[in-house]
């Protein structure tokens, strides 16, 4: 789904409107109370995961071209990994020292806005520029 969206809206926009929806999601935590929302709210935020990590390959082919894509989405995987391997601790840190996972959420969501501020902050595409100017 997130594929063809990519494909008739362009990857940009619908990296961020996903990354946009993963911030939401786990602000939504905040509030979840029974365990049937948090089943909701984790199918949500797992689909989106699963259909914008694969707009990060085709994103980055797009700006930084073939010849150095493995560079490219090597560093940005190194980086996500890096924060997918440090969470947990950071989790467990915050969850002992204020005994609530609220500022997790509120942290991990703010994190998630970043991401789609630095998307939003990109310049267009080199190709999207000439359009833009005819």
């Amino acid at each position: 789904l997130y594929g063809v969206l990519g494909d008739r809206l362009g990857v940009k926009p619908v990296l961020i409107t996903g990354l946009v929806i993963q911030a939401a999601v786990i602000a939504a935590y905040l509030t979840v109370g029974r365990l049937e929302q948090f089943y909701v709210l984790a199918v949500i935020f797992g689909a989106t995961y699963g259909g914008v990590m694969p707009l990060y390959a085709v994103l980055a082919r797009e700006y930084f071209g073939p010849r150095i894509i493995g560079t490219v989405f090597g560093a940005a995987t190194m980086l996500s990994s890096l924060g997918m391997a440090f969470g947990p601790l950071a989790g467990g840190m915050i969850y002992d020292a204020y005994a609530s996972y609220s500022w997790l959420f509120i942290g991990s969501a703010l994190v998630g806005l970043g991401a789609a501020g630095i998307a939003i902050a990109f310049p267009p595409q080199p190709s999207q520029q000439r359009l833009q100017m005819a």
